[in-house]
């Protein structure tokens, strides 16, 4: 299905991927934590929006 020589760069993309967004990460840790306290909040908040939304729908369902 793929050849190995695009199997290796997969594998070596990935790697790179994944090692990049570590780095990142860990590079700007301290300004998301004075940026963005109160962003766990809101991200709760759309989850359980959207978890009303699906009982709304669950239980309003016509079958």
């Amino acid at each position: 299905m793929f050849s190995q020589g695009q199997l290796l760069f997969a594998v070596f993309f990935v790697i790179a991927f994944v090692a990049l967004m570590i780095f990142t990460y860990r590079k700007d840790s301290k300004n998301h934590k004075i940026h963005y306290k109160g962003s766990i909040k809101i991200f709760f908040a759309f989850v359980l929006t959207i978890g009303i939304l699906f009982l709304i729908k669950f239980f309003t369902h016509n079958s």
